[in-house]
């Protein structure tokens, strides 16, 4: 079964029966099961491992689990999963999914703290979706801690009308570079009805339309052809739209040329880079 492919081996003595199109999200969620099942010693899932158990956008999927365990790992070399020490409080801990994981601010907090900015700007925007206030991250600053100054950094720039992984990328590749803040699911009446697009600047009626693959996957004739009335609405009542792909996003400086040509000169007009948000 494992030669054929039908059958996938997550860690000693645990394996997995592959369904055609496994999601990689559902993959990662299998070899933290079997992690579970493993360690013997007190533990709770954390990070990227417990976003994913809470249900939160993620900008790339890790199978190496991560979690906190209440003893410092033994032995050297390289390991499976990644352990820190010591276990969070009981306050900061939950079953999520019928695993041990941190609550989901905690979770977010050390997103927020450990990961790139994108990434961690990926999870505290699903966050904020999620019913995650600012108020309720920003006080655990005050604990201090490795990161917290960069956490904070970006989650000035969080929002909850980011609906996907890529829409938060985008509007991070935006803020980064310097443009002006992108309002997100930005309402526009047109003949049509009301259509909300993903971000952009009601003052200059500019758009910016991520569109995955996945959407023109079931009914793609269809689709196309919805998107194209949705677009010369939008383009009757004077917006401008522009649409990223991924792979638009794949190539360095691309987005952001296009999206200065998109906007008017005074909207660009001293543009300087965040480097708050570089890291």
């Amino acid at each position: 079964m494992l030669a054929s492919g039908s059958v996938m081996h997550l860690r000693r003595g645990a394996y997995l029966r592959v369904q055609p199109d496994e999601a990689p999200a559902d993959l990662a969620l299998a070899h933290l099961v079997a992690t579970h099942h493993l360690i013997r010693t007190e533990h709770c899932f954390s990070h990227h491992s417990a976003a994913l158990l809470h249900g939160l956008a993620l900008s790339r999927t890790d199978f190496r689990p991560s979690l906190y365990q209440a003893t410092p790992p033994h032995g050297a070399g390289s390991s499976p999963v990644t352990r820190h020490t010591p276990l969070p409080p009981v306050e900061d801990r939950a079953t999520v999914a019928g695993l041990p994981a941190t609550t989901l601010g905690r979770t977010v907090w050390d997103c927020l703290t450990s990961m790139k900015a994108p990434d961690a700007l990926v999870v505290a925007d699903a966050a904020l979706s999620a019913g995650l206030t600012v108020d309720e991250l920003a006080s655990r600053a005050r604990r201090g801690g490795r990161g917290h100054a960069r956490a904070l950094a970006t989650l000035r720039y969080a929002d909850d009308g980011a609906e996907s992984a890529p829409e938060s990328i985008c509007r991070y590749r935006l803020l980064r570079a310097g443009f002006p803040v992108p309002t997100t699911q930005v309402r526009v009446p047109t003949r049509l009805g009301v259509f909300w697009g993903d971000l952009g600047w009601p003052e200059w009626k500019v758009l910016v339309e991520y569109d995955g693959r996945i959407k023109y996957d079931a009914r793609p004739a269809e689709t196309f052809m919805a998107e194209k009335r949705r677009h010369d609405a939008l383009v009757e009542e004077g917006w401008g739209v522009t649409h990223v792909t991924n792979d638009d996003l794949r190539v360095p400086g691309a987005f952001e040329s296009r999206m200065r040509q998109a906007l008017p000169p005074a909207a660009t007009l001293g543009m300087r880079p965040r480097r708050e948000l570089r890291w």
